[in-house]
């Protein structure tokens, strides 16, 4: 399981970076064009919020194009291994191709970009990147929609991405990877899927499920001392119902079996929760929801293991105004660890807003600050992160875009080796792009 990765095609990219040609068809699939379509709520849809602002967002296009970024960290080489981190320059080119098309019932997109990573000095750094996504919608009938979606990464810096400032997304779900434990310099793979499907089987009433799958791995793991393996697996069904117009209720069962694989041993957690949730919605791009629920777990790390019930919540709103996007979530769940020897309590905020003052000039800032308590073992490795990312972007006529950001990222986690000793990062970056798109017919 350790060296399997399964690569799914996929995609985690920047949409500011690659975007153009308006989305005449978006309401067809991803919000209702009828007044009996039901929305699916953001605690069981397992999607992203949108980043862009309105005026921003995109459909049938056909793009192509590369990426030129340079960047300055102060924390290329990890303390646990020279005593003290070391600073540089990294050089970072991305050819980039990306698809997105919408129709009455399909709606796809595929973004991908690899990439090639030099350092000015700590060239044993040097890197081949691998950026990708894949997120497909099918309306099978009237009131029945398949979704799948898959993103993958391979670096050996967790910063490294086309567009970082795009990449801080929040979710509004109860079940996904957990991401809050970095290693900023070393190699990692990293899967996410998740597919579902979903039934309105009258004009109030909904029923869905679906399932996830997650993978985190490090190819050498003396580099990460301190840090392990991780899968998981999970599985849900839900009910909705739609008391007006805007106010959604339901309830959700989910499962998840947590795997981590510490050094010449492993961690398992099997979860269960049913969740109550509520949605209202008092625009087509304005969403506000709460959920929560007893959520059992029963961990095994020999010689710990561990039982019990605990309480789940979370919150989340997402807005998307003419030239203004707004997102933010809070939850309070057991999930995987990231990384870390086992399944955690975990808490975490996240937020993320952007913002359009022109249309050729554009502002991001994302933030997250998330606390990790692993279950089945005292004083093992529990700790907390706090990271943000602030960035400007100008678009120079009509195929270049300039990109000048920073990121801060500090993490408590004494009792892993390879961040105790260098629990900050500072990086400043700056990229150009050049683009070309062609529109894809309907």
């Amino acid at each position: 399981m350790r060296n399997r990765i399964h690569f799914c095609v996929i995609l985690f990219v920047a949409a500011p970076l690659w975007s153009q040609g308006v989305n005449p068809d978006a309401d067809l699939v991803n919000r209702p064009n009828t007044e009996d379509r039901m929305l699916t709520p953001p605690v069981v849809s397992g999607q992203a919020y949108p980043v862009a602002p309105e005026s921003q967002e995109r459909s049938n296009y056909l793009r192509g194009g590369v990426v030129f970024t340079t960047a300055y960290s102060d924390n290329v080489v990890l303390g646990a291994a020279t005593g003290s981190p070391v600073s540089d320059v990294s050089y970072s080119v991305w050819p980039t191709l990306a698809i997105d098309q919408t129709t009455s019932r399909l709606h796809w997109g595929l973004n991908y970009a690899p990439g090639f990573t030099f350092y000015q000095h700590t060239d044993s750094r040097n890197e081949a990147d691998q950026n990708a996504s894949l997120d497909f919608q099918y309306r099978l009938s009237p009131h029945v929609t398949f979704a799948a979606r898959d993103s993958f990464q391979k670096s050996s810096n967790f910063f490294n991405q086309p567009d970082l400032a795009s990449a801080g997304a929040v979710s509004g779900g109860a079940q996904g990877p957990n991401q809050s434990v970095i290693a900023p310099l070393a190699d990692r793979l990293s899967n996410f899927g998740n597919v579902g499907i979903t039934y309105q089987f009258s004009a109030s009433d909904m029923i869905g499920g679906s399932g996830t799958f997650s993978i985190l791995h490090y190819p050498n793991p003396t580099d990460v001392p301190g840090l392990f393996d991780s899968s998981s697996q999970a599985g849900s069904g839900f009910y909705s119902h739609r008391v007006s117009k805007i106010h959604y209720v339901g309830a959700t069962y989910q499962y998840q079996r947590l795997m981590s694989y510490p050094t010449g041993s492993s961690s398992e957690t099997q979860t269960q929760a049913i969740l109550f949730f509520y949605t209202v919605y008092p625009s087509p791009r304005f969403s506000l929801s709460l959920f929560g629920g007893p959520q059992y777990s029963n961990t095994v790390y020999p010689p710990f293991s561990s039982r019990g019930w605990t309480p789940a919540a979370g919150a989340s709103l997402n807005w998307q105004g003419h030239f203004t996007a707004v997102a933010a979530s809070y939850l309070h769940v057991i999930s995987g660890g990231g990384g870390l020897a086992g399944a955690v309590k975990l808490d975490s905020a996240s937020a993320s807003l952007r913002l359009q003052f022109s249309r050729t000039l554009s502002a991001g800032l994302s933030g997250n600050y998330t606390n990790n308590n692993v279950l089945g073992a005292l004083l093992l490795n529990d700790g907390h992160s706090i990271s943000a990312t602030a960035s400007v972007q100008k678009q120079i006529g009509e195929r270049l875009n300039f990109q000048l950001g920073y990121t801060r990222l500090h993490q408590n986690y004494s009792n892993v080796a390879v961040l105790a000793g260098t629990p900050d990062t500072n990086r400043v970056f700056a990229s150009l792009s050049y683009q070309f798109s062609r529109p894809l017919g309907r």
